[in-house]
């Protein structure tokens, strides 16, 4: 009985240590159009971040294209403001660029502090639009 009494706490520590979802938000804004299979490197989106986790300093941005995942887009690490929002511009990428029609891409973000991932984001888009 001891034991499954340990078991439990611990189960419900880890829980609660488990990183937060918390949502973000874009639009491909002014970038080039580019469906040539040869990217652009411009300047990220504006971002809409909501439900950022407690002691969140930074949030560490990556592209992915889910039509070529193997290909890297890259991405940016950025320090975040308590309004929620990213201006464009704030880190450069390889921008979308699908040589056989539209792909779907999800910017993945995560949120760090004092070290740790405090939570996880995903959004999607088709490009082009």
């Amino acid at each position: 009985m001891r034991f499954w009494l340990i078991s439990t706490s611990s189960l419900l520590l880890c829980a609660n240590m488990a990183a937060a979802e918390f949502a973000i938000s874009f639009n491909w804004g002014d970038i080039p159009r580019c469906t040539s299979g040869r990217p652009n490197t411009v300047g990220s989106p504006a971002f809409k971040i909501t439900d950022l986790p407690e002691g969140t300093t930074e949030v560490i941005f990556k592209l992915k294209d889910l039509n070529a995942p193997g290909y890297n887009h890259g991405g940016g690490k950025v320090k975040v403001s308590s309004s929620g929002t990213l201006p464009s511009g704030a880190f450069k990428y390889k921008s979308p660029c699908p040589p056989n029609g539209k792909h779907t891409y999800e910017w993945r973000a995560t949120a760090k502090g004092g070290g740790k991932v405090l939570g996880k984001a995903k959004a999607r888009r088709k490009y082009p639009e």
